[in-house]
């Protein structure tokens, strides 16, 4: 594996990336249409207060709002990353391979059928739109001959998509729920609640955790599956493993958010620019990367055009897809 780029130990990359990330937190609680200081953002933090205006925006409109950016940046980064190594696909993403469509299109389901669902029946919708997108486009693009290449995989992605997106719209057009499953899965932060970030908040942590755990079992997938059999590791067990934990990732972040692309493509990339290609490393620079990242994305979002939000799956959007143009130029070797 190649890691001659880490001159400096992972340990103080590492360190300096959480301390970028506690930066950014505090500066996207700052910025926004509603002006605070930092003495807002201590009393939110540290109090209980209920007469001061500000510290109870802070509280109770921002700070779940960015805690939701950190979960669904660190989902969609580490699925990205567990996908790009597992598959050796440069160019796999959750957005762009299905997963994310498909969980879309099982919230409009669950909203046309289960109107008084929950945020854990939302969760669960998710995943099973992810796993349903994920297996259309595996199926998809195993039926002409030929090696299941990455260029292949993805057209194969975007054709789900199209039609996944389509059901979506025709369900939420026949139900008359277009308002509601566009205001959930229109891939944007505002209106997250506490009761949200309770209810799918854990499943990430825990997905992320998991990630983490087998993060020395991606490194050897990554090299090659015969590598993989001779080391002992048994492939369809750990496969099948990584490929719940990215579907349970991506669902839980669509329940959270709604269809999002280019950030589990862009970040591993960027990541293996700084740590290398060792997944132990890569997985958890991700996640942290991941985080700060959307902080970012959302606090622009909330600021170019204030009062006026900007989405923040347009700022993704508009940032990543220069990015999966190069990738793809380069034949997926840019940042590997």
């Amino acid at each position: 594996m190649n890691n001659k780029r880490r001159g400096i130990p992972f340990f103080y990359k590492l360190l300096g990336s959480v301390i970028v990330l506690i930066l950014c937190f505090a500066l996207s609680m700052i910025f926004g249409a509603a002006e605070t200081t930092l003495h807002d953002l201590w009393l939110a933090l540290t109090s209980d207060v209920t007469d001061n205006d500000k510290a109870l925006i802070l509280r109770e409109i921002r700070m779940p709002r960015e805690l939701a950016a950190i979960l669904i940046g660190a989902a969609f980064a580490v699925s990205g990353a567990i996908m790009q190594g597992v598959t050796r696909n440069p160019l796999a993403d959750p957005g762009l391979l299905g997963l994310t469509s498909g969980a879309s299109m099982a919230l409009a389901i669950a909203f046309a059928f289960f109107p008084g669902l929950s945020y854990f029946g939302i969760m669960i919708a998710g995943f099973l739109g992810a796993a349903l997108g994920a297996a259309l486009v595996i199926l998809l693009g195993s039926v002409s001959r030929g090696s299941l290449s990455p260029v292949r995989i993805v057209l194969a992605g975007a054709a789900v998509s199209a039609f996944l997106y389509a059901v979506s719209s025709g369900v939420s057009i026949v139900f008359k729920i277009s308002k509601d499953v566009t205001m959930w899965t229109a891939g944007g932060l505002i209106g997250t609640t506490w009761g949200q970030l309770q209810a799918i908040g854990p499943v990430i942590l825990i997905g992320i955790v998991g990630a983490l755990l087998l993060s020395n079992q991606v490194s050897i997938l990554s090299l090659s599956d015969d590598v993989a059999t001779g080391l002992g590791q048994k492939l369809v067990l750990i496969k099948s493993i990584l490929f719940i934990i990215v579907i349970v990732l991506t669902g839980a972040a669509v329940a959270l958010v709604g269809s999002m692309a280019f950030v589990g493509l862009m970040i591993p990339h960027i990541v293996r620019m700084i740590v290398g290609t060792d997944y132990r490393y890569v997985l958890p620079f991700s996640a942290i990367t991941g985080a700060t990242f959307m902080l970012l994305a959302d606090t622009l979002g909330r600021s170019i055009n204030s009062p006026y939000e900007t989405p923040v799956v347009a700022i993704v959007a508009m940032l990543g897809l220069p990015f999966f143009l190069l990738v793809v130029r380069k034949g997926g070797k840019a940042a590997s």
